[in-house]
């Protein structure tokens, strides 16, 4: 009996501790919340993208097939993708689903509805993109171009260890996440979850790619320091955590 009184003192003990680090964190001190998207210059050249009322060559596949059949592709055929199907993969991972006011609800779930995650793309082979590298916007449903350079290809197999069926996709799906967007909210806690929003995402995409008649690989094997250089971010306040290329499959 006492034992159990002693246990019960330690929980609320450190139940007491927990809630005042929670109580400290910016969301509860009253500061703004970050931008749920990260700022870009108006005149920066970006691609609009078709909208989901518009799309015609996606198969309705079903769900329970997509399941059954999800595994990770490492080849894939020398054909392009087209800007519809790039389009419903990024809605499907990222995508935003209704915007009340100041709350963004995606097609993903996300701790606290924070989506740390900005997706960028090493386009190689999209049908109607120059080769390089984009960043999408969920808000706008739009592609931002970024920058483009030789060897990207090469480049991102390279960062990717060597795994050089990376660089062999049309497309390469590279995730960075933006922690203040969780610590805002979460404080400590918020490496945690943001490991585990990064896996709603890539389930969505290996789901996704079913109906296009594509394949992906999740990749959390990369350098990071070249992974980082190789989309020109700083490593610190923004850094990637996964990558998946994207390609047509047999």
């Amino acid at each position: 009996m006492n034992n159990n009184i002693e246990d019960k003192r330690y929980f609320l003990k450190d139940y007491i501790r927990l809630e005042t680090d929670f109580s400290c964190t910016e969301q509860n001190m009253g500061i703004s919340p970050p931008p749920v998207e990260k700022p870009y210059k108006q005149d920066n050249i970006r691609v609009a993208l078709p909208k989901p009322e518009g799309w015609k060559g996606i198969t309705d596949c079903s769900l329970i097939s997509a399941i059954a059949g999800r595994k990770s592709h490492r080849k894939y055929l020398q054909k392009p993708l087209n800007l519809e199907e790039l389009s419903f993969l990024l809605w499907a991972t990222q995508g935003v689903r209704k915007n009340i006011k100041s709350v963004v609800l995606r097609t993903v779930p996300s701790a606290g509805n924070r989506h740390a995650f900005e997706t960028y793309l090493c386009v190689l082979n999209v049908n109607g993109l120059e080769s390089g590298i984009y960043r999408y916007l969920p808000l706008e449903h739009e592609l931002l171009f970024e920058f483009s350079e030789a060897g990207l290809g090469e480049k991102v197999s390279i960062a990717a260890m060597g795994q050089y069926f990376v660089g062999s996709a049309p497309v390469v799906f590279i995730w960075t996440a933006i922690p203040y967007r969780m610590e805002w909210r979460y404080g400590t806690a918020a490496h945690k979850v943001i490991a585990i929003d990064a896996g709603h995402i890539c389930q969505n995409l290996y789901l996704a790619c079913s109906a296009i008649g594509a394949g992906t690989c999740a990749v959390a094997a990369y350098n990071q320091e070249l992974m980082d250089r190789l989309i020109r971010v700083d490593g610190t306040e923004e850094f990637v955590v996964y990558l998946a290329p994207v390609g047509k499959v047999v």
